[in-house]
């Protein structure tokens, strides 16, 4: 069993060096190859992938990755660019308020930063739109440094092999964040791919829903699997739902601003939903949230 407490700190060290090899001979043997992992990934690809990446499947965002990539391969000509094309080429991703998050990012970049993404921590989590999360993922994956990285997949990895639970907490926990400090390697360099490691593992291996602990390299070191598997018992996890939603009247009118390249009528808009009170919320939500202007009575467009 994984213990973070253990009896003298020569134990606690050779535990977690136990944990390193283990995983990352693991994934140097079965990592996906992927663009934003190709020693010539530019930071700004890399942080393209951060923003793509959240709440969104790889499948789904390789296509998109790499037609933005060829259109704006710098900051710079994001930034050069009027936010809106950002939404248009987000396409349907999802949660296009990462388009105007990563184009603000790429405009503060490009005026403050000379254009490039910088390498410093603090500086990357003052850029617009970048979080806790995604700055540690970017200083560590492109600029190799030593950061915790805590997505959904590294904290179920943690949850199950450290804490011996099936789920971690609904929000990342002190108690997380300590756990993955501790974890971290010494070396910068072998921090930033325990980091890439542990996320590959919970995605290909300690998934949510079929963990396939049978071919787990850390099987005999979880505490969750010496444990039994002991079924969640925290609150409820909400599956999400689209269906009927607001979110799915959003895209229904983002998708008809994007294809028309140009100012929209209400009238061409109300043919994409029953609902008009739906409707109008979500279009409201939408201008709110600048992912849609009005130009006049019942005429709207992306932003310019």
């Amino acid at each position: 069993m994984v213990a973070t407490s253990p009896s003298t700190p020569a134990t606690a060290s050779q535990l977690h060096s136990t944990l390193h090899t283990t995983v990352i001979d693991w994934y140097e043997a079965n990592a996906r190859d992927l663009p934003w992992r190709t020693p010539d990934a530019s930071p700004w690809a890399v942080m393209v992938s951060e923003f793509m990446l959240q709440q969104t499947p790889v499948k789904r965002v390789l296509p998109a990755y790499a037609a933005w990539l060829e259109r704006w391969p710098t900051p710079a000509d994001l930034a050069a660019d009027a936010p809106g094309e950002a939404v248009r080429m987000w396409g349907r991703l999802g949660y296009p308020r990462r388009a105007l998050r990563l184009h603000a990012a790429a405009t503060a970049i490009t005026e403050d930063h000379g254009g490039e993404v910088p390498s410093d921590h603090a500086a990357l989590l003052a850029l617009p739109g970048v979080g806790e999360y995604t700055a540690a993922a970017v200083a560590s994956f492109a600029f190799r440094q030593r950061h915790a990285v805590l997505d959904t997949n590294v904290r179920r990895v943690f949850a199950r092999a450290v804490t011996g639970v099936e789920y971690p907490a609904q929000a990342t926990t002190a108690a997380e964040r300590r756990t993955a400090t501790e974890l971290l390697p010494a070396r910068a360099e072998t921090a930033a791919t325990w980091a890439v490691a542990v996320m590959e593992l919970g995605a290909l291996v300690c998934t949510a829903r079929s963990p396939e602990c049978a071919g787990c390299p850390l099987r005999a070191e979880c505490a969750w699997q010496r444990a039994g598997r002991p079924p969640y018992q925290g609150p409820a996890r909400r599956g999400q739902t689209y269906e009927g939603t607001d979110r799915q009247v959003r895209g229904k009118l983002l998708a008809v601003l994007r294809d028309a390249h140009g100012e929209v009528a209400q009238a061409r808009l109300d043919e994409v939903w029953h609902d008009a009170v739906q409707r109008a919320r979500a279009l409201d939500g939408l201008v709110a949230d600048g992912l849609v202007e009005p130009v006049g009575p019942g005429v709207y467009r992306l932003p310019q």
